[in-house]
């Protein structure tokens, strides 16, 4: 982990253990908290990588306040949301929590890769050479201004043979590693952890929204396969590819759902609440032959306000262009990082991405085949949260499911928890500290 980096890092979920989770899907236009009860389960054919089964036991959300673009822009508003969403979820729940897990879509989100090799000299690869070759590459990941995120180890070689999963008990010369590191910019991460902390909680770990949405929507075999995973919230649209089951890249742009309800608000001379409701009622991104036909009731701000009676026609005329615009962004964005072509899978998260029209549209414009990402394998939650919006949300109660895959340089009196995979001795310690 670079010296640069101060986000908490998760302590593995014993795969023996149940354990209460609390986790915040902190976005620009909702704060939603949801608290729930994890219970080992039987490994699943669509889902193996999931070690246990989430119940709900409470879920609170609250509008945004204090935020934009995913980031603090006043503290005390973006305090005060944050505490009432938790306070709901914890009613509602009839607990207490301590500790959240929360996301992040602010701060330029980013992906980087990382490879090192070391000698093993002809004999066969044991944990501790496995350790060293990743530490060699966490600790090439440090970027000033930036905080790492997510660290995690995409594959091994062994004398030019690529793309090895699982090097353990393989003889050969020199074992190289890749890893993918996912970072932010420093200071919308640090506000955001300051803001949970004001509300008497310790942050257990920041996860990267799309990272999440994915863990949430994505069966094993399209992860595996290859897919992007592309969440649209109301201040950012975010990105995470997944290839050979491993998160390989992470982007994101700064316009999202909230950038349509302010264009119909400016084009119809409505207030914003009142654009979002004509979004979210009658908004499209693709035409009809009845668009002319039908009408709808607009009340316009201004001197003496006044109900207009405007075809459909005015309403996807303004949405169109701009969510085309989002699409184009996302598109170029991905096929700089080459991810783009007609076999390309893409998966819609997001509350923004419940437009209709949008999965036509994206469609379109991607290239590829794509579908909408809901929340998979959680019981318990209410029909409203079993949505698209909630992806991000539910994918951090997944997460802790995961994170003894990811892998941070060690810094001796660093005060942080690090994840398992630290050699054969931490593991040892790691696993009677879990089961014991």
């Amino acid at each position: 982990m670079s010296e640069h980096s101060f986000t908490p890092r998760m302590k593995p979920l014993s795969a023996r253990k149940s354990a209460i989770l609390c986790v915040l899907d902190v976005g620009t236009s909702k704060v939603a908290c949801v608290i729930a009860r994890l219970m080992p389960a039987e490994p699943s054919d669509l889902l193996r990588g999931r070690t246990h089964a989430c119940k709900v036991l409470g879920i609170g959300h609250q509008r945004a306040r204090g935020l934009k673009a995913g980031a603090v822009i006043d503290m005390d508003e973006a305090e005060t949301a944050i505490g009432l969403a938790i306070d709901a979820a914890e009613r509602m729940a009839g607990v207490q929590v301590e500790s959240v897990i929360v996301n992040l879509s602010a701060g330029r989100l980013a992906a980087s890769h990382f490879g090192a090799k070391v000698r093993v000299g002809g004999r066969a690869v044991t944990q501790g050479d496995v350790h060293r070759v990743l530490e060699a590459a966490a600790a090439r990941t440090g970027q000033q201004g930036r905080t790492t995120l997510h660290a995690l180890p995409r594959a091994f070689s062994l004398d030019g043979a690529a793309s090895i999963r699982e090097p353990r008990g393989m003889v050969g010369d020199e074992l190289g590693a890749t890893m993918t590191v996912v970072s932010s910019d420093s200071a919308p991460a640090r506000n955001l952890m300051l803001a949970i902390e004001r509300c008497h909680l310790d942050v257990e770990a920041v996860v990267a929204t799309p990272y999440a949405a994915g863990l949430a929507a994505l069966v094993d075999d399209e992860a595996e396969m290859g897919v992007v995973v592309v969440d649209f919230g109301g201040g950012t649209t975010t990105m995470a590819a997944f290839e050979g089951a491993r998160l390989s890249h992470v982007d994101a742009i700064a316009v999202g759902g909230g950038h349509v309800t302010m264009d119909i608000a400016r084009g119809l001379t409505l207030r914003v609440s009142d654009a979002e409701r004509l979004k979210t009622y009658y908004g499209s991104c693709i035409s009809s032959s009845s668009d002319e036909r039908e009408t709808i009731a607009v009340t316009q701000v201004g001197e003496g306000e006044h109900t207009n009676h405007l075809p459909k026609s005015h309403l996807v005329r303004i949405i169109k262009p701009r969510v085309e615009e989002i699409l184009e962004l996302a598109r170029d964005r991905l096929a700089a990082a080459g991810y783009s072509g007609a076999g390309q899978r893409f998966v819609l998260t997001g509350g923004a991405s419940q437009l209709t029209g949008l999965p036509e549209t994206a469609r379109r414009i991607l290239g590829g085949q794509v579908r909408l990402g809901r929340p998979l394998g959680i019981h318990g939650l209410p029909e409203s949260a079993k949505s698209p919006a909630f992806a991000a949300a539910i994918g951090l109660l997944v997460y802790p499911q995961v994170s003894g895959l990811e892998h941070f340089e060690a810094r001796r009196g660093a005060g942080v928890r690090f994840a398992s995979g630290d050699g054969y001795v931490g593991n040892v310690v790691q696993w009677l500290k879990s089961n014991f």
